[in-house]
């Protein structure tokens, strides 16, 4: 095989990696409301570390890649035509290590640098009414409807000179409706989506660039958790399932690159001081026909307070 090709079999494996692990990470408690000018900033710490099924679509062996992505959310809650909502934003910074053999050759690539920025918008659509903090600490959770929009702007480091990068140089919505309900300390949660993409009008190829095309990924996350006593302090077992996403080429669609697959993980949050969590996640694939082989641990610290910007 031509050593173009090879480069170009290592590049793909790298991207599905990457790109399917940050889409697909485990969310618990994602529409619980809060009250209004609530607001939180939270730094995260992801490790990934997995490999990838192929199905026999190309003969790469031990494919393998390990990368870190410290981030940065900004969340804030507001009042929309009476009910609540919140808006957040965040950015990502990548480094990571990918190997994969080929033909008793083994390749390897090191890469760093910016993600996408990401941005999502969360209404109420039953159950959780815009408070201020006074009415709030007299409600009571039963059961909550949300509809949520996720964007992805291709804003982060992308060359189509280069095998493989941070970003996927396109654009990609995930609109969603998401259920939790609560009994006294239980909280079960329920969300649906489908991610959207535009085209990437320059994916990697030699002479020149290609257009790129995904089909849309159906996706389906649930979440059962525990409150203890102080309700800052929970746990949960988090699971997910996702299909679709056949890629397209320059008009040449490859139907062996379906996702199919699921992850399972635990999530546990802990107050450590007024205004202060950390949260702590392990999340791994249970069923991969392409795309989730990989597991991830997160540690994240959250400060959160209330009042108005100024």
């Amino acid at each position: 095989m031509a050593a173009r090709s090879k480069l170009f079999l290592l590049a793909m494996f790298a991207a599905i990696l990457i790109h399917s692990g940050r889409a697909q990470d485990l969310a618990p408690r994602a529409y619980i409301i809060t009250p209004v000018h609530a607001n939180a900033v939270t730094v995260t710490w992801a490790f990934y570390d997995g490999g990838i099924n192929f199905n026999g679509v190309v003969p790469l062996q031990g494919s393998t890649g390990t990368y870190n992505v410290p981030s940065f959310v900004y969340t804030h809650a507001f009042g929309f035509f009476g009910r609540s909502a919140n808006i957040s934003g965040g950015l990502g910074y990548g480094v990571g290590h990918f190997q994969g053999e080929l033909a008793g050759t083994e390749h390897n690539v090191y890469r760093s640098g910016l993600l996408d920025l990401a941005f999502r918008l969360s209404v109420n659509l039953l159950g959780g009414p815009a408070m201020e903090p006074k009415q709030y600490l007299k409600w009571k959770q039963k059961t909550l409807l949300g509809a949520s929009m996720k964007v992805i702007a291709p804003t982060g480091q992308y060359d189509p000179a280069l095998l493989i990068n941070w970003s996927i140089n396109r654009w990609a919505f995930k609109p969603e409706l998401g259920y939790s309900r609560r009994w006294g300390h239980w909280v079960l949660d329920g969300y649906a989506g489908v991610w959207l993409f535009t085209t990437n009008d320059a994916f990697f190829n030699i002479p020149r660039p290609l257009p790129q095309s995904t089909a849309p990924i159906g996706s389906f996350e649930g979440h059962l958790s525990y409150s203890f006593k102080n309700p800052m302090k929970w746990v949960s077992l988090d699971g997910n399932f996702w299909f679709g996403g056949t890629e397209t080429v320059s008009g040449t669609a490859n139907p062996e690159t379906r996702q199919t697959a699921s992850r399972m993980g635990c999530t546990f949050a802990l107050p450590v001081k007024n205004h202060q969590t950390l949260k702590f996640s392990y999340s791994g694939g249970t069923y991969d026909r392409f795309g989730a082989n990989y597991n991830n641990v997160a540690v994240a610290w959250q400060y959160s307070w209330l009042g108005r910007p100024r």
